[in-house]
């Protein structure tokens, strides 16, 4: 093992992957499955909803990950050893990351075609489960994209956001082994994001990194220094994570044209810190970046090393003028579906295997996932 992998490396190199499992995601075999993956394919960082029991789970999967990290390298995989930083996800107020759907299945006609059913992209939509004979959404693996809202004929789906009480979980969350906080936040929102900050402050010594994640709107750049200003001096790492089309990455290679021109746009404004790219990112993404010179190139790392008198402003321009990573969610989710759902359909097939059927415990799809994921993961691990 080398530390080519670290994680707050990874950032300085370009090789920062995050996956996202969700804010609102609470499908806890499918979490766990996904981290297992991710991690053994050399993810730096797994965000996941601000729940103690998801965040348990992800800890079982990390360590699940290290018994298995020779078998990963002997197959090929560049997991590393260095487990991923653990963040959990929080809001301030209103944020698209932090609703779930909802709606009384027994208003549905009988003849409705049930589009909301084919477009949810988390088949958290069911009619008459064959496993408990349920209809509606099944909260837990929602994640409020809200693909269904706009196609019900009949408009009886809504969605219920929810804001973070961080002052009743915050101890046990922040002190369950959580390596990272991302904070969503919106322009308008320093009120809120205030307060907000005064119940994490306390904790963020604690913390290896702190993401601050803003979609683009009148006056953002402005706000961002203002957060800056706000949250200054911090002692851990810092990165502004671009949400250029929320929720989309799946939908198809035109949704990262958002997100990477939201993230030149916060580069340009030379805040403290990395910048990283979400929000419509999928595998087109690096591919873009590259074509871009977005990423810092092992050749540039070398002009720029060979240069020992470095002034302050060139260090400065080396850590901004990249993109220092990229998350994936909804993309990354949907590329392990086809493992996630076979798992599913075993659990409800063969009445021999638990309720719950552990990615590890069929090697054949773990290794399967963990090629799908290193896809994805190897895309910027070996760029040049």
């Amino acid at each position: 093992m080398t530390d080519h992998f670290d994680p707050l490396r990874s950032l300085k190199e370009s090789r920062w992957f995050k996956l996202i499992c969700g804010a609102s995601f609470q499908h806890l075999p499918a979490v766990r499955n996904l981290a297992l993956a991710y991690t053994l394919a050399g993810a730096d960082c797994i965000d996941v909803a601000a729940d103690p029991a998801v965040i348990a789970v992800v800890q079982e999967a990390l360590q699940v990950a290290r018994q298995l990290t020779v078998d990963a390298n002997q197959r090929g995989f560049c997991g590393s050893g260095k487990s991923p930083l653990l963040m959990v996800s929080l809001n301030d107020g209103e944020d698209p990351h932090f609703r779930k759907a909802e709606f009384n299945s027994t208003q549905c006609p009988t003849d409705c075609p049930r589009p909301c059913e084919s477009i949810c992209p988390a088949q958290a939509i069911v009619f008459n489960s064959i496993k408990d004979d349920f209809s509606g959404v099944r909260s837990p693996k929602c994640y409020g994209c809200g693909r269904c809202i706009p196609v019900c004929p009949y408009e009886i789906i809504d969605t219920k956001s929810y804001v973070s009480s961080l002052k009743d979980i915050a101890p046990s969350i922040l002190s369950a082994g959580v390596d990272a906080i991302e904070i969503h936040t919106n322009v308008g929102h320093l009120a809120e994001f205030k307060r907000l900050w005064q119940v994490i402050s306390p904790w963020v010594e604690r913390l290896k990194l702190l993401a601050i994640s803003c979609p683009d709107g009148d006056g953002m750049i402005d706000y961002l220094h203002t957060l800056a200003d706000l949250i200054a001096p911090l002692r851990c790492v810092l990165i502004w994570q671009t949400d250029g089309r929320p929720m989309s990455g799946d939908i198809g290679d035109g949704t990262t044209h958002a997100a990477v021109k939201l993230g030149q746009k916060v580069l340009a404004a030379r805040l403290p810190g990395y910048v990283q790219l979400a929000g419509g990112t999928n595998s087109y993404t690096v591919v873009k970046l590259k074509a871009m010179g977005l990423l810092n190139s092992p050749q540039f790392r070398v002009l720029s090393h060979e240069k020992k008198s470095t002034t302050h402003d060139s260090v400065f321009m080396t850590k901004h003028s990249f993109i220092a990573g990229v998350a994936y969610g909804s993309y990354a989710r949907r590329l392990l579906s086809p493992i996630i759902e076979q798992l599913e359909a075993r659990e409800v097939n063969n009445i021999s295997i638990k309720a719950t059927v552990r990615l590890e415990e069929q090697p054949e799809l773990l290794w399967q996932a963990v090629g799908l994921a290193h896809s994805l993961v190897s895309q910027l691990k070996s760029h040049s």
